[in-house]
């Protein structure tokens, strides 16, 4: 790891107070955060701004668990990232998926013909940096411009977690930790 969790003994009131909006009281120490949030804690102002983004697509956002987590799960391949594959594997699972549909999404296929789309989306936006014509067409038939915006800034998000995370060398948790509470 080049960045370590932070050290329980270094956290206070601005760790605290930048974990509020995610974390219940009692998961907002180094044990209970997970490797990533107590990783990201070293930068409590960052880490402050950048929680209610992530609060709104894992729990706000107009898609559903379900395609949010084909799009993570594709993003999370794509980007090479271990600790992203390995929790989002498990939040797949809770939003339903079988770890067949959890293995077809990081190949980025897809039986239902929508998820197939996000996961298209997800591989251009990869490429791209955007969404190519005909693809947003075909996203325009099925999901609203208010959830192609939230898959939009899942995918760039996630991408910029898969970043962060791979360089700090924030290795996968133990165990899963339990889902983020709203």
């Amino acid at each position: 790891m080049r960045l370590t969790p932070l050290p329980g003994d270094q956290w206070d009131d601005d760790v605290d107070a930048a974990l509020a909006g995610m974390l219940p009281k009692r998961r907002r120490n180094p044990e209970g955060a997970g490797n990533a949030l107590a990783t990201l804690v070293r930068h409590p102002d960052l880490t402050k701004a950048f929680m209610p983004f992530n609060v709104h697509l894992l729990f706000g956002s107009t898609l559903s668990d379900r395609i949010r987590e084909v799009a993570i799960l594709r993003v999370a391949e794509l980007s090479e990232s271990p600790y992203e594959l390995e929790h989002h594997t498990g939040m797949g699972q809770a939003a339903g998926m079988t770890l067949e549909e959890i293995e077809d999404a990081r190949r980025g296929a897809a039986l239902e013909p929508v998820e197939q789309l996000v996961l298209d989306a997800v591989g251009e936006l990869h490429r791209h940096h955007a969404i190519l014509d005909e693809t947003w067409a075909l996203l325009a038939e099925q999901l609203t411009d208010r959830q192609v915006m939230d898959l939009v800034f899942t995918v760039g998000a996630y991408s910029t977690l898969s970043m962060a995370f791979n360089t700090f060398g924030i290795e996968p948790d133990r165990e899963l930790q339990p889902e983020y509470e709203r």
